[in-house]
């Protein structure tokens, strides 16, 4: 990381996104993804601009179809610029209207490496062939296709890549057609679509989606969402091993809003460091979406009033204490 970026990342906020973000076009925003801009020294916000007020829409529609939405900050992540939607994430021969999900964008070597889930065409269902993809920048706004990850599962989405302690990048994904739990595969040459090996099942059991890997107080981390909050695993070096943290049944983010007197849970999230705190602690941004007004854990059992759809963009310190990965809620 060239030292450009390093300032950078030091202008983000604790209590950014104090205002909750919103998506000026469809007010959808979704699987948020933060990065510093190393050329502006700006905080760029990439998300799943999903349609949630567009009119005459049936079933689930109106989380296909979707773009990814861009927005910056200047000033640390308190106030945001909606930029539109990037270009150019469209692989050749994809049945249009295409559907974009779920970004991850990570910097490996000289260049910014987007690993992105894509249907064809939009459904009314949950059906359809998704895979990831890998796409390459050098400024975060003009993208080169690099090709399709093969994860031998007609059905993999929210990709989520890290270097573990091995020296090995890792690729962690939600299989749909293998229960809806964790998978990874390993790599050496990760800017490679080609070089990832399927390594299996990471996180079994209960159903759940978009998995992040991070590293805090020496400690890698890894949080997925079970649609009642955040859940919480913990290894020593991310190449295997994980351990759900059983304080609070592993579970943060489990009540940030509330609506009509029920709670609000956090939704698929990122994470991004944080300058420490004066006694050296070491925090993090959590970085995640909710609906405001809907309190469920099943996006199938949403009320008809149109509003449920509507989602922002909100954040809370991550840190450890006591060996347990806490935030704060409110």
């Amino acid at each position: 990381m060239s030292q450009q970026q390093i300032n950078a990342l030091k202008l983000l906020r604790p209590d950014a996104f104090t205002s909750p973000y919103r998506d000026p076009v469809w007010d959808g925003p979704t699987d948020p993804i933060l990065v510093p801009d190393h050329l502006t020294g700006e905080w760029v916000l990439f998300y799943t601009q999903r349609r949630a007020t567009a009119p005459g829409l049936t079933g689930v529609e109106w989380v296909h179809g979707t773009a990814i939405g861009v927005a910056r900050s200047s000033d640390g992540g308190r106030n945001w610029t909606y930029q539109g939607t990037a270009d150019g994430l469209v692989p050749p021969e994809t049945e249009q209207p295409a559907t974009l999900w779920a970004p991850d964008v990570v910097r490996i070597g000289d260049r910014w490496i987007m690993y992105l889930t894509v249907l064809g065409g939009v459904r009314t269902d949950w059906t359809g062939t998704a895979s990831i993809v890998q796409f390459a920048s050098h400024d975060l706004v003009t993208w080169e296709y690099l090709g399709a990850v093969d994860l031998d599962s007609p059905r993999v989405i929210d990709a989520a890549v890290a270097l573990c302690g091995d020296g090995r990048y890792r690729l962690w994904y939600k299989d749909e057609a293998r229960g809806s739990n964790t998978y990874s595969a390993v790599s050496d040459t990760p800017q490679d679509p080609s070089s990832w090996v399927l390594e299996g099942l990471t996180i079994p059991g209960r159903p759940h989606e978009g998995p992040k890997v991070f590293q805090l107080e020496g400690t890698y981390w890894m949080i997925v969402d079970e649609w009642r909050g955040q859940a919480i695993y913990r290894s020593e070096n991310a190449a295997g091993g994980w351990v759900r943290q059983e304080h609070l049944g592993g579970l943060i983010l489990t009540r940030p809003e509330h609506v009509d007197g029920r709670p609000v849970v956090g939704r698929h999230a990122d994470v991004v460091p944080l300058t420490a705190r004066e006694d050296g602690r070491e925090r993090a941004l959590l970085v995640y979406f909710t609906h405001p007004h809907w309190g469920g854990e099943d996006i199938d059992t949403m009320a008809p009033d149109p509003k449920t759809r509507l989602s922002h963009v909100r954040a809370a310190v991550l840190e450890v204490r006591g060996g347990n990965l806490v935030c704060d809620e409110h």
